[in-house]
């Protein structure tokens, strides 16, 4: 292997880990998420005409609940994380009801001037939902609105509400995709040392593994034989394909980008001393002989703003459309009405 191995887990942690997700695998699922005990009365909000249940938060809440307890180090732990998730999930449910108001708003109060969802996607999408979920029986899917309580009708006007919200948040993510030059050339000066790159290598590597029979002389004879055939033009990746009797054989023993960290130290002192184009001399370990060919080199350093520029407009779109997004939910929330309990 020419990668490290990564260290064991703590065992004391390991074993506080399993007794804890064991006691909470005893407990019924409305236990684990306690939100009958947080909303006695069975109402988390209320946002316009609105009112979001604990059912509805349950709905949200239960397929995440294995994927706490897998994370949470103990019960203290768990409980916290636990009400984090619910207040995130409330949020969201009073925000869906407040963009949806939005997109429903008539502009200038003119009720003619009401936006509305095509009736044919919102069938289209339930179509789709039939086949993709419930293997296009619709008795199945039937039987799935009578598990919830819901009527068709009621099922439709989610799956409205569902398409609205998607494309409102869409919208709103469009609206934020330029990012000036001068912002990125600032953000650059301004963070340069997130933009250090370590030594690295795009690898190729040609491996001959070690029978009980072969020792390093017979193993030398045959990188030898291969090097001679690199050194008069053949191609490093296709010798991989011939000679390497290691996994990545058919990619032409393509290992990609690799850092210095990333290598054990007879590989890693070695590889670095290579140039672009240029391959090892056989390297002998327990496993066999390894030879090393650099396809192209970084050298550690700042990358230069033309290397990140691309890095840097992502970051700041995504720091924009955030931005941007919380400025307009903040809006909503204030011109809505909403009751938290």
């Amino acid at each position: 292997m020419i990668h490290r191995r990564v260290a064991a887990t703590s065992v004391s942690l390991l074993l506080a880990s399993c007794l804890f997700l064991r006691a909470q695998e005893k407990a019924p699922s409305a236990a684990h998420d306690r939100l009958d005990l947080r909303f006695a009365d069975g109402i988390a909000a209320i946002v316009e005409d609105k009112i979001i249940t604990v059912d509805d938060i349950r709905q949200d809440i239960t397929p995440l609940i294995p994927t706490l307890q897998q994370t949470a180090r103990n019960e203290k732990e768990f409980n916290e994380k636990l009400e984090a998730l619910q207040d995130d999930i409330i949020q969201n449910r009073i925000d869906r009801v407040l963009i949806v108001k939005e997109f429903n708003k008539p502009k200038d109060g003119d009720e003619k001037n009401k936006r509305s969802v095509p009736a044919s996607i919102i069938d289209n999408q339930i179509a789709e939902i039939q086949i993709t979920q419930f293997d296009g029986d619709r008795s199945k899917f039937l039987a799935y609105l009578r598990s919830r309580g819901m009527t068709l009708r009621e099922f439709r006007k989610e799956q409205e509400e569902d398409i609205i919200y998607n494309y409102m948040r869409q919208q709103q993510r469009k609206s934020q995709s330029f990012v000036s030059p001068i912002k990125v050339e600032s953000y650059y000066k301004e963070n340069k040392d997130r933009f250090y790159q370590e030594d690295s290598a795009l690898l190729r590597v040609i491996q001959f593994t070690r029978p009980n029979s072969e020792n390093d002389a017979l193993l030398e004879g045959k990188a030898q034989a291969v090097l001679a055939k690199f050194h008069t033009g053949e191609s490093f990746a296709e010798l991989a394909r011939q000679y390497s009797q290691d996994t990545r054989r058919n990619k032409g023993g393509d290992w990609g980008w690799t850092k210095r960290s990333d290598m054990r130290k007879e590989f890693s002192d070695v590889l670095f001393t290579l140039k672009k184009g240029e391959v090892s001399q056989p390297i002998f370990t327990p496993e066999g002989c390894f030879l090393l060919y650099v396809e192209d080199r970084k050298y550690a350093g700042i990358q230069t703003l033309d290397e990140v520029r691309d890095d840097i407009e992502r970051i700041l779109a995504q720091q924009m459309t955030r931005q941007s997004q919380e400025r307009w939910l903040e809006r909503l929330r204030r011109n809505g009405y909403v009751k938290m309990f």
